[in-house]
């Protein structure tokens, strides 16, 4: 998809479908043409090896820095950290997904241990709101993955959209918090309790330099960072047929192929390591779609495209959902 650098004025109003997601029915399509993509099901076998090692290095990294000036932090941060901390919020949306081990306990597990170097508790939380996003995606006030009326109101210029991808990590992970609360469960104090103890063991044994190398590199790779340029390519909407976008980019190879993403919500049981098997195995169903091969160039294209903003999002409403199904 090519940047056109599109004059006009920012909609006044989410795009509105009165039709189910894509997804279901792509899916059902694809499986009674190639029955053969139920073999793709199933853990990754090596996703326990690929987070421990990430998990690891970032943290001796951490404690590596604990003398350095903060400029050097800084950059690290920015151009080693951020790349880590980003792979591992990815390997937890893998796990969310149970895509680890057959046992959901096990990858909840896993999660909570992904989630140390990110330094904030979020893998058990982010794993209850994500799943609705798949269940119910667009789905008025059900999607937490939606922007919220106060972001349509405040982000509306160019300057605005540039602040609120530096802050946009920020406004994922706050807008459920406030939109639809839920109560905490015990897996919540176990990733808290967690992720506190090892923040307070970095800080008591490193310094806080170490602890602020890990909340600089959650930081700047959720925002004008080019790994953070997928929370803008899935699902806002640049062409108002289409509500979901993969990216076919190199940084696949660092994000478990979440890039793939309409491959990714037609198919949530096939691990990132497999899902181009796929687009290979179908190609028909998804050659025609619009995709990207830039992240960064998403970014660009968010900020400086003058009819793009907040309300560039695919909603539906619950009832019309619910009408769809007693069809």
């Amino acid at each position: 998809m090519g940047f056109e650098g599109k004059e006009g004025a920012m909609a006044t109003d989410f795009f509105w479908s009165y039709t189910d997601e894509p997804h279901a029915s792509r899916r059902r399509q694809i499986l009674s043409q190639y029955p053969q993509i139920k073999q793709l099901f199933g853990p990754d076998p090596f996703a326990f090896l690929k987070i421990a090692a990430v998990v690891l290095l970032q943290l001796w990294t951490a404690t590596f820095l604990h003398n350095a000036s903060w400029v050097k932090i800084l950059i690290v941060a920015y151009f080693f950290g951020s790349f880590l901390n980003h792979n591992l919020f990815l390997a937890i949306h893998e796990l969310s997904h149970n895509l680890a081990f057959l046992t959901p306990v096990y990858n909840r597990w896993l999660g909570i241990f992904a989630n140390l170097p990110i330094g904030v508790p979020m893998s058990v939380t982010f794993q209850k709101y994500h799943l609705e996003h798949h269940r119910y995606q667009g789905v008025d006030e059900l999607d937490m993955d939606v922007p919220s009326l106060t972001e349509t109101k405040v982000v509306r210029n160019t300057v605005s959209k540039s602040i609120w991808v530096v802050l946009q990590l920020f406004f994922y992970a706050l807008r459920p918090l406030f939109l639809k609360p839920k109560p905490p469960g015990i897996w919540e104090f176990i990733n808290f309790s967690i992720q506190l103890a090892l923040d307070a063991a970095i800080v008591c044994l490193f310094g806080w330099k170490s602890f602020s190398y890990l909340i600089l590199s959650t930081f700047v790779g959720g925002g004008m960072h080019p790994m953070a340029g997928h929370f803008i390519s899935e699902h806002y909407v640049f062409n108002p047929d289409q509500e979901t976008y993969s990216y076919y980019g190199p940084l696949n190879l660092m994000t478990w192929s979440v890039g793939y993403h309409n491959e990714h919500h037609d198919f949530p049981r096939i691990p990132g390591s497999k899902l181009h098997k796929v687009r290979e195995i179908a190609p028909q169903f998804y050659e025609d779609l619009d995709s990207y091969q830039s992240w960064s160039q998403v970014i660009y294209m968010y900020i400086m495209d003058r009819t793009v903003g907040p309300f560039s999002r695919m909603k539906r409403s619950q009832s019309v959902l619910d009408k769809n199904k007693s069809e």
